[in-house]
């Protein structure tokens, strides 16, 4: 049996305030790199979370994920206050409002990764600027490790460059549909793909939201002529859900979700088949996270419900 690799997880880690039509909440545990590190944990020890909190940040949070074997070795507890954002979602619950987003002790963080966390084979930069994502990279010191990258419009827009030199140095990105098509400055997503591929990774997946996910892959065969087909592209539905209660953080879910079920093979290569079902696993994961506000409903997991639901959503989707 293999023995699973240990995950280094980097990002933002934030306080929340959410209203949906049905309900509202605050002082969330929030950040990309939260929701990733506590997904990923479900599959694999040690989780390391890389991050800065403030002087405000509610301990019960840290408490929580540290229940889940999150190493909080690499989280700056800083003076200042805490990175918030609040938002509201719409009835459809794909759209939503952001009413505020407070950067604070995000402002001039630079990235510390401690010595003996520096070592993990399988790295994940979460949501973070691209200077964060390269500051992090530097301090990486596994002669042979895996990275997966996130990212959203607001880098795309206002630190395209960095952001390119991040796609030079990762093994596969993860970006949604509208960041995609943006990016790429194309309304087609299988030539987006296609065209991401060419920026640097050798992976990409494409996330649609509530319709699931798309997987490209280089050609094994090294054709200078990408091309579709059972091995350089999949297309995973999302399990459905009867209803969703808060969709934050289903994306970073699914980030940490796939990176956790790499890391649980052991290994630090992988080829399609391995990115394929790594993003079932993400997939499924990330379902959990709508049933409930914030991580409340990842907190409660345990692996036999992702394994039932993994079984059922084989079932389902199989033909």
């Amino acid at each position: 049996m293999a023995t699973p690799s240990a995950v280094l997880v980097g990002g933002t880690i934030a306080i929340d305030h959410v209203k949906t039509p049905a309900a509202e909440a605050e002082n969330l545990l929030g950040g990309s790199a939260s929701y990733a590190a506590l997904a990923a944990s479900y599959f694999t020890s040690p989780v390391h979370l890389v991050g800065i909190v403030g002087q405000d940040f509610p301990p019960q949070h840290l408490t929580m994920l540290e229940s889940h074997g999150v190493t909080l070795d690499g989280v700056e507890r800083s003076q200042g206050d805490s990175f918030a954002w609040s938002g509201e979602y719409h009835e459809n619950m794909n759209d939503r409002t952001t009413h505020s987003v407070s950067v604070n002790v995000l402002e001039d963080w630079e990235v510390k990764v401690p010595a003996a966390l520096a070592a993990s084979p399988i790295v994940v930069l979460a949501n973070m600027s691209p200077d964060n994502q390269l500051q992090l990279l530097d301090q990486c010191t596994a002669p042979e490790r895996f990275v997966v990258a996130d990212t959203m419009d607001l880098w795309i827009n206002i630190a395209r460059g960095r952001l390119h030199e991040v796609l030079k140095r990762i093994d596969l990105l993860v970006i949604n549909e509208g960041e995609a098509r943006d990016f790429m400055g194309t309304s087609n997503l299988i030539l987006a793909g296609r065209r991401l591929l060419e920026t640097g990774p050798r992976n990409v997946v494409i996330k649609l939201g509530e319709f699931g996910a798309m997987l490209f892959s280089e050609q094994e065969t090294g054709s200078a002529d990408w091309a579709l087909s059972e091995n350089t592209f999949f297309r995973c539905a999302a399990f459905p859900l009867r209803e969703v209660a808060d969709p934050t953080g289903a994306g970073d879910t699914f980030l940490g979700g796939l990176a956790g079920h790499l890391a649980s093979t052991g290994k630090t290569r992988f080829g399609f088949e391995d990115i394929r079902r790594a993003v079932v696993q993400g997939s499924v994961v990330a379902s959990f996270t709508c049933e409930a506000f914030s991580t409340r409903r990842l907190e409660t997991l345990d692996t036999a419900e992702i394994a039932r639901r993994l079984d059922l959503f084989k079932r389902m989707s199989d033909w």
